[in-house]
């Protein structure tokens, strides 16, 4: 797996555990760094700079079977490739499929889950990879590290629970009609997730709504006080809000689409982007004035002043939710159940990975 850690940044440290041989792009050795030293890549005219070498590319790889590799803060396994790209540099984590996943693991959820939904998460994960990687246009990496794809935090989130789930699991992946799936999990559902087009745009036969089993997850339900200032910011040009109304709303009950009204006009927006604007836990909410902070002139009543949003669950609401694996898995379940329950329609398939 390509696996970027730093992206577009002017400048990012690097080194390894162990003894470190630096290469160019050719291949052509630049210096050996000794075990726990880090050098600093700058970017420079379109290159890579490393103290007093200038290059298209760096690698770094460390010696040994158990030497890491340093990036930006943490260790990690693997190697190292430093490219310029577009907005400075960008460090890549190269790494074998399954020991990213031992780490991916312990990032998404707890290492003290449920063994069964420690596996399905490694089968998700592993799934959602390799579709990244053959659907992705990107040129220098497959994944990032962080919740726009799946969380990668390095070897510190490592446990002997999360590489027992990854093992046990080696090489499977989720399939429909032969093909591996787009993957997608979240946090919590809420106690429903949705079809995927509800959510996103195209549809998907095995992205459907099915009971999630997660209404006692820690963000199941959630409420969020935001002030008129945050609102008419969240949503500018139609002055100060007086109401939000859900114009297309989902079965389960997911903003599709709601109406602001200001007091300088109207606009229509998209539950996704209150929720990024707000940075809201999902797009399941409702939004109401707060009946005690109603503005006032003269005694006639004004914009609001500050609003309650109340909602349910973390994330997008698609596929398998991890809080609803923990606790079917609690409940006896299998982690092929509880795949084949939040991927309608799909099998378990065993590849080898090249």
């Amino acid at each position: 797996m390509r696996v970027a850690i730093e992206q577009d940044v002017s400048q990012v440290q690097v080194g390894g555990s162990t003894p470190t041989t630096l290469r160019d792009g050719n291949g052509r050795v630049l210096a050996q760094l000794p075990a726990q030293t880090a050098v600093v890549a700058r970017a420079e005219n379109g290159q890579v700079a490393v103290s007093d070498w200038r290059t298209g590319a760096v690698w770094l790889e460390p010696s040994g079977e158990n030497g890491l590799v340093w990036i930006g803060g943490r260790w990690y396994r693997g190697r190292t490739l430093v490219v310029p790209t577009a907005g400075g540099l960008t460090a890549v984590n190269y790494v074998d499929l399954e020991e990213y996943l031992y780490s991916v693991v312990g990032s998404e959820v707890y290492p003290n889950w449920h063994p069964e939904a420690l596996k399905a998460q490694a089968v998700a994960a592993r799934t959602y990879a390799l579709y990244q990687r053959q659907t992705g246009a990107n040129a220098v990496f497959d994944v990032g590290d962080t919740v726009r794809w799946q969380v990668y935090n390095g070897v510190e989130e490592e446990a002997s629970s999360t590489i027992a789930a990854v093992q046990a699991t080696r090489g499977q992946v989720v399939t429909h009609q032969g093909r591996i799936i787009n993957a997608v999990f979240h946090a919590s559902a809420g106690g429903h997730t949705d079809n995927v087009e509800n959510v996103w745009t195209n549809p998907l036969p095995y992205l459907r709504a099915v009971p999630a089993f997660d209404e006692a997850a820690p963000n199941a339900q959630w409420t969020v006080n935001v002030t008129a200032d945050q609102l008419r910011a969240a949503i500018p040009g139609i002055g100060n809000i007086l109401s939000l109304t859900p114009e297309r709303v989902s079965p389960v009950g997911r903003v599709i689409t709601l109406r602001a009204t200001g007091d300088a006009g109207t606009k229509t927006i998209t539950g996704a982007q209150l929720r990024s604007a707000l940075n809201l836990r999902s797009t399941w909410f409702s939004v109401t004035p707060q009946p005690d902070a109603i503005a006032s002139t003269r005694g006639v009543a004004g914009a609001p002043t500050s609003f309650q949003i109340v909602g349910r669950g973390f994330g997008h609401g698609l596929g398998m939710s991890q809080w609803g694996a923990q606790f079917m898995a609690l409940q006896g379940r299998s982690y092929m159940d509880i795949l084949r329950h939040y991927y309608t329609g799909t099998i378990l398939s065993r590849i080898q990975v090249q």
